[in-house]
């Protein structure tokens, strides 16, 4: 008997975008043999599921179920197929949780550390991955730059401290001219700022999820930016160049498959997630940038690259992450 599956994409942030795109990938995908598949878009004005007659029916959010003419329909399982709030950062977690209805990403405490990204790095150093030097800045408490120029080294990252997509995110290299205007960038977009020490090296980002209850390394790929560094039109309007598998020594590629692994198993992962490193040729080790619990799976992104690159269809792929939430 198939399964009742809820795509669930939309959101509350400007990540929704995204998050449609990632949806209509995963849609194409998924196996309508195995599974009966509802896209729903959470929006701040309801929880909606578009019919193909063109009507529209809203979720009953008090068990997460949909009234279509006289059927009511309960969901075996939820792909969360959504960047920003409420989809990454473990508030729908949180509520499946509640209602008891398995879901294809991390819990609620790991998607909640992860979204914020001090949080994420203060996890990871403790566990003894490297990370870069950073200094978090609130809106409320914060003074001048001159907090920022005093304890960290230049060139710097200033991003969003919430939030994914590198929405909000600059490169500062003169503290005099541009340090406080990247602030005032990253602050329009949350009321938290990560400045973060920019670690020289070759980026690479590689996916895990598990699998059977085993820990899937899928190939690295190499993130080549057209701009100074990974933001948001290298990642979703082509100014990137990605090359999977990438093309380095296999001593490299064990040590960032390795780290990935770890990570996963620090901040206690499900389904896929994706992992962005530098690896810094000084000291020959990967230091740990972010972790993405809900990558993107629209045609420009990374993870889908990778999973081809290991000879597996998207349809197989989806497949395991659904039938992996079954058993969490």
């Amino acid at each position: 008997m198939k399964k009742n599956i809820a795509l669930v994409t939309g959101g509350f942030s400007g990540e929704a975008v995204i998050s449609y795109k990632t949806a209509f990938t995963i849609d194409n995908n998924l196996d309508r043999e195995k599974f009966n598949v509802y896209k729903i878009d959470v929006r701040t004005e309801g929880w909606f599921y578009d019919l193909t007659d063109g009507r529209r029916t809203e979720i009953d959010k008090n068990d997460f179920s949909l009234q279509i003419d006289n059927e009511n329909i309960k969901f075996d399982a939820v792909f969360i197929a959504m960047h920003g709030t409420p989809g990454e950062d473990g508030k729908l977690q949180g509520y499946f949780d509640t209602l008891k209805i398995p879901y294809t990403s991390c819990d609620a405490a790991t998607s909640a550390i992860t979204f914020n990204k001090r949080y994420t790095t203060a996890v990871a150093a403790f566990s003894g991955i490297n990370v870069a030097k950073s200094v978090l800045l609130i809106k409320n408490s914060f003074g001048s730059p001159d907090e920022v120029i005093a304890n960290l080294k230049f060139p710097v990252f200033v991003k969003p401290n919430n939030g994914g997509s590198s929405i909000g995110m600059s490169k500062v290299s003169n503290p005099s001219d541009e340090l406080g205007i990247a602030i005032e960038k990253a602050f329009k977009e949350d009321e938290q700022v990560l400045v973060e020490e920019m670690i020289p090296g070759r980026e690479f980002t590689i996916g895990v999820f598990k699998s059977k209850g085993n820990i899937i390394v899928l190939p690295v790929t190499e993130v080549i930016s057209k701009k100074d560094f990974f933001d948001y039109e290298a990642k979703y309007e082509g100014a990137s160049t990605e090359i999977t598998p990438a093309e380095i020594d296999e001593v490299v590629a064990d040590k960032i498959r390795e780290t990935a692994a770890k990570v996963y198993k620090v901040f206690n992962c499900r389904g896929v997630v994706r992992v962005d490193f530098i690896y810094n040729e000084e000291e020959k080790q990967p230091f740990m940038l972010e972790v993405n619990t809900i990558p993107g799976q629209s045609e420009a992104s990374i993870v889908p690259q990778q999973v081809k690159a290991m000879g597996w269809s998207l349809k197989e792929f989806y497949t395991k992450l659904v039938e992996e939430c079954f058993n969490n």
